[in-house]
């Protein structure tokens, strides 16, 4: 491997075809590295340089654009709709077992049907075993248990996907649909990190007797890993006010995006796990093949396992299984698959699976319950969930008594009622669903649900957008809205008042002393003594953190009071921009809309906000507080622009875009860095962004960074450019 492909070296030739493939080159070998391998070598600033290396260079010279180029993974225009595929090989489920002994029948139903293929498909299958089992194939042709080979690989919950590659191009990416037919994605699973382009996706030598197929159909699982969900809902909630159900399902909805740079915005990733016809590829076992695909550039699962006896195969599935919960995905169940290809063929299918292979499941992740009863709670902005109250059923292990209905539309679509036998999903770590009603069960007076027409908590009347699914109760002196309102007033990423948990809140509301946010600074050693867990240091450390809370930055209290659309980033934006509630409060949308991230749904969100007059109230009791309702070194960005030339901090007039998950800075925490070396912190990338810093599933944002040539740094780099001095 040449030593130049080690680090991230834009190459000098003056020749662009070759600068441009010398810079594909080394782009798949370390996106190699680091989505099959695991074992990155260079940072993701390097890499993003490469990357924006050959994106001038393809810019400049159109003529030298490859159909397998990386750059074609940050999406493209919008396309109507999605075409059907037709997959020539069906795309079979599994069978199932749920239990160990349900794994030993499938073994034992493998060797009854080897026992009964004809002589001379068993003659075919002694020569494919391997030499040191040879002696467990008795001397009529039959196979015995010690001469099986088992593969385990774990059930990644995702969506099922088949690629497929012509001359080492991938040409087609399509979804499972009903295992016949499918969707034509292929312009989004092109954005999807760690699918290769083109394959091999390295160069150098493939395993002994491996090649690659003319034409080459590969199937695999495209998945959100945990963590990468999980900012994707920050994000969400942050500029859209909602979250998504779970990992699958907004996997499934990324995959059916018809602009192809939403899906580049979200941080899927793949595992492979098989092709069609595995002969072609030149290998023995399914272990071969799974070893071949990575080879050449497709990632598969870290955790698959190779064992000669079924019992020890079974003791490493229940042993996975068992920290299942500790992984970075979702899976429900882990499949062993017969591995000698000629065993596998001989063994066959039927019409639904592969005969060869079955998913262990410990425990069912459905079960069927009764819906004893449908209460509404209210959230801290007034929303109105529904949920139903379950007769406890066991599902995955765990005990399920209440199951989440999201909103009025849900429950009306599938007509849930009281009384009513359902089908409950509950998959890892997901909220327990009510997924459907068993019809035939229905008492005969079950009665339609409809969401009630007044707030079931303070009586008052509740509102539905049209067009909207979610209903408000708009009375912000709610007591239940109230006490979410505290929750979120109190947290961390706001004004981190700690020692306030949801319980204590409670009691506050209940019993008079919190009417709103403002009245936490009205509270004295007298209202927390004499309750439960609360001794004379622990009383001290809440009234302390509430008077410490007094001095936030701006920017805190914008999160704090809940402003809809008005995320971590965005209030740090506009406190940026007018440095105080005051200012804020009289600035119009098209002022709102003139700051960098502030698009007009949040503008407009803002001034409604100003608009009430409890709201202004609000404001004016939080100032007569002594909380900060202005930021006392703000400039206005005029002036701060105007004086940056002379300015000895390192990011006076630099203007920076947070993005992904950092490694050890929360978002909050690094904006305080940033603001405190003089720079700030906008919601957008533009030609005027300076430097984009860029964590784990940075989605959009990374990618316009590399479009307009913006300056992309990691933590390490934003250390760098503030300097050990600068303190949060």
């Amino acid at each position: 491997m040449p030593s130049d492909d080690r680090s991230a070296a834009v190459p000098t030739t003056d020749d662009p075809s070759a600068r441009a493939e010398s810079l594909r080159r080394q782009i798949r070998r370390h996106s190699h590295l680091y989505y099959v391998r695991d074992a990155p070598e260079i940072t993701d600033a390097e890499y993003d340089a490469l990357f924006k290396a050959l994106q001038d260079i393809e810019a400049a010279h159109p003529e030298v654009v490859t159909p397998d180029t990386p750059t074609l993974a940050i999406g493209g225009p919008p396309v109507g709709a999605f075409g059907k595929v037709l997959h020539p090989h069906p795309m079979l489920s599994l069978d199932n077992a749920f239990s160990p002994d349900g794994v030993r029948a499938w073994g034992e139903r493998v060797l009854r049907r080897l026992a009964d293929v004809d002589p001379d498909v068993a003659v075919d299958v002694d020569h494919d075993v391997d030499p040191d089992v040879d002696r467990d194939i008795t001397s009529n042709g039959e196979v015995t248990a010690d001469a099986l080979t088992y593969v385990l690989e774990p059930k990644v919950d995702g969506v099922a996907v088949a690629l497929r590659y012509r001359d080492g191009v991938l040409v087609q990416g399509a979804t499972r649909g009903d295992g016949t037919l499918g969707e034509d994605i292929t312009a989004n699973v092109r954005t999807i990190r760690g699918v290769p382009l083109r394959i091999p996706a390295v160069d150098g030598p493939l395993p002994d007797g491996v090649v690659i197929p003319a034409d080459l159909e590969v199937r695999g699982e495209v998945y959100l890993p945990l963590d990468g969900f999980a900012a994707m809902n920050e994000r969400a909630l942050a500029i859209e006010g909602r979250t998504y159900a779970n990992p699958r399902n907004a996997a499934a909805g990324s995959l059916r995006q018809l602009d192809s740079s939403i899906t580049a915005s979200r941080p899927l990733r793949l595992i492979t796990y098989g092709v069609p016809d595995p002969h072609a590829l030149g290998v023995a076992s399914h272990w071969d093949l799974l070893n071949a695909l990575e080879a050449i550039g497709l990632p598969g699962n870290p955790d698959r396992r190779r064992f000669t006896d079924l019992d020890a195969a079974l003791a490493y599935a229940d042993a996975w299984l068992a920290r299942r919960s500790s992984l970075n995905y979702l899976a429900d169940g882990i499949v062993l698959k017969v591995d000698r290809l000629a065993l596998q063929d001989a063994l066959g299918s039927v019409s639904h699976h592969p005969r060869w292979a079955v998913a262990y499941k410990t425990a069912s992740e459905e079960a069927t319950t009764v819906v004893v009863a449908i209460n509404v709670n209210v959230g801290r902005t007034g929303k109105l969930v529904p949920h139903a109250t379950l007769e406890p059923v066991g599902i995955g292990g765990v005990t399920v008594s209440q199951a989440t209905l999201h909103n009025e539309d849900y429950v009306t679509e599938r007509d849930i009622r009281v009384g009513d036998t359902v089908l409950v999903k509950r998959a890892g770590e997901v909220i327990p669903q009510v997924i459907k009603v068993v019809p035939e069960l229905r008492p005969s007076d079950a009665l339609p649900w409809h969401m009630p027409d007044r707030c079931p908590v303070c009586g008052e009347p509740v509102t539905r957008t049209p067009g909207e699914a979610d209903t408000y109760c708009t009375n912000a002196a709610c007591p239940e809205q109230l006490v979410r309102h505290v929750e979120h007033f109190v947290a961390r990423g706001a004004m981190d008042i700690d020692g306030l948990g949801e319980k204590l809140v409670a009691q506050f509301v209940s019993d008079g002393l919190i009417a709103d946010v403002a009245d936490l600074y009205n509270l004295v050693p007298a209202d927390l003594e004499g309750r439960e867990g609360f001794a004379e240091k622990r009383i001290a450390n809440v009234i302390a953190a509430i008077d410490a809370s007094r001095h936030r930055p701006v920017r805190r209290l914008l999160i704090g009071l809940g402003i809809r659309h008005v995320g971590s980033t965005v209030a740090a934006a506009l406190a940026g921009a007018f440095g105080g509630l005051d200012a804020l409060a009289a600035a119009d949308e098209a002022a709102l809309t003139a700051v960098d991230g502030v698009g007009p749904e949040i503008a407009a969100s803002v001034v409604a906000w100003f608009a009430v007059p409890r709201n202004r109230a609000l404001v004016e009791r939080l100032t007569a507080a002594g909380v900060r309702v202005a930021d006392p070194d703000w400039v206005p960005p005029a002036v701060a622009s105007a004086a940056s030339d002379g300015s000895t901090l390192p990011l006076s007039g630099k203007k920076l875009v947070l993005t992904g998950t950092l490694p050890t800075m929360t978002r909050d925490e690094a904006a305080a860095r940033i603001e405190a070396a003089g720079g700030k912190v906008v919601g957008s990338v533009s030609a005027k962004t300076d430097y984009v810093v860029a964590g784990e599933a940075a989605g959009s944002k990374l990618a316009k960074a590399v479009e307009l040539g913006v300056a992309v740094i990691d933590e390490a780099g934003l250390i760098d450019l503030v300097g050990s001095g600068i303190q949060m």
